[in-house]
């Protein structure tokens, strides 16, 4: 008997959900009506930004982002390796050079540390980075006071990767209000900590960064009021190249009902994760980590084995035995200059040393607002029978 499979994360739909996108749908206007406005300023005004603009992933955003800040061939873009391809891919979508920072032990963030040292060797070389983006793994911030105060001492332009923390707070402050970054992009993927199906958003405050992207995500067009007077009022240019990434106002729609449940949702995983703590403490194995100045929203709950898991069994058969017994686990990362695209570029294993010991430990436990606590049990009693 095939049994019931917990996921590693899961979207949560309601009756309130179904009804707000099927009144888009019996409205007017799909795509580029009323609602898609309506949802970043919604999410502008929960994160204390300036300006937001929706479009259909988080890796658009990236793309976006990138563009916006002049992100060119013959510049180079750093980020982490212990992300998802989409954070160093944005910058080659560009033609630019693309360059990683390890990540700290305990955070699993960039490490600001070895930042600072990566940019005074850069600087030596005059090869400094153009961009660093840095990104809020698992959904807890990255130290990005320090980030900033190495931006404006080296001048490169910050983009948060928030793609896993909206609802998250650095500082005291809502992420996402760009006090520390250029821009900010958000993840509204179904595994996220809320949905649109797939959609993304990129918050900044620079009203001239907003007009750009939202230019550059309806192919580079927009309507002059003053030619439209001479011309007529059909006329539009297209001022420079730009995509189709927008979002449709059905996206919208769902993502601000989910909107208005974030605080709901990020204390279902907070209560979580703390249970998770509990329920394995004494393991032979290590759980994420709290930091005082960030408050996650536990987007991933990752733990890592001890040595002596990796020796015997081994992480690959405590994995196995996990997925045999209906627990979808997963790993997130395996380090980005691990691909075999990006060791076509040089990279290879060795680089970036402690991105390469967390991967080979971490597994990524079940963690959503509907997991019960049945779940939840069940998940640590298998984990158990499995590092026995």
């Amino acid at each position: 008997m095939i049994p019931h499979v917990i996921p590693y994360g899961r979207q949560d739909i309601r009756d309130e959900d179904v009804a707000a996108v099927e009144a888009v749908l019996r409205s007017d206007w799909l795509t580029q009506g009323p609602i898609v406005p309506r949802f970043e300023e919604a999410v502008a005004a929960r994160c204390g930004a300036g300006h937001a603009v929706a479009v259909n992933s988080a890796t658009s955003a990236l793309h976006l982002a990138c563009l916006a800040l002049d992100l060119k061939p013959g510049d180079t873009l750093w980020t982490t390796p212990n992300t998802f391809v989409a954070s160093a891919n944005c910058g080659r979508y560009c033609g630019a050079s693309v360059d990683f920072v390890d990540i700290e032990q305990n955070s699993l963030n960039l490490d600001p540390a070895a930042l600072t040292a990566k940019l005074e060797r850069a600087e030596k070389a005059g090869a400094l980075p153009k961009i660093v983006v840095a990104v809020d793994f698992a959904g807890l911030s990255c130290e990005m006071a320090a980030i900033r105060a190495l931006a404006d001492r080296y001048g490169f332009r910050v983009i948060e990767d928030a793609s896993h923390a909206i609802g998250g707070r650095y500082q005291g402050e809502a992420i996402g209000n760009c006090r520390h970054a250029d821009i900010t992009v958000f993840s509204f993927h179904p595994v996220k900590i809320i949905t649109t199906g797939e959609g993304g958003m990129a918050l900044c405050n620079d009203a001239e960064l907003a007009e750009r992207m939202a230019r550059l995500r309806s192919h580079g067009i927009q309507r002059d009021v003053t030619t439209q007077a001479a011309e007529g009022p059909w006329y539009y240019e297209q001022t420079e190249l730009g995509f189709n990434y927008r979002m449709t106002d059905m996206q919208a729609a769902l993502g601000l009902s989910q909107l208005a449940r974030l605080d709901d949702y990020v204390a279902a995983r907070r209560r979580l994760a703390d249970r998770y703590d509990r329920l394995l403490a004494g393991l032979p194995l290590q759980t994420p980590r709290r930091d005082a100045a960030a408050e996650s929203v536990w987007h991933l709950y990752v733990i890592r084995l001890d040595d002596a898991v990796l020796a015997r069994p081994g992480r690959r058969a405590v994995f196995e035995h996990l997925r045999a017994a209906g627990i979808g686990v997963n790993v997130h990362y395996i380090p980005v200059h691990l691909q075999p695209d990006y060791r076509r570029l040089g990279f290879a294993p060795g680089y970036f040393p402690v991105a390469e010991d967390y991967y080979a430990r971490a597994i990524t436990l079940p963690l959503y607002p509907g997991l019960s606590d049945a779940e939840q049990d069940r998940v640590v009693a298998e984990l158990k029978e499995a590092l026995a």
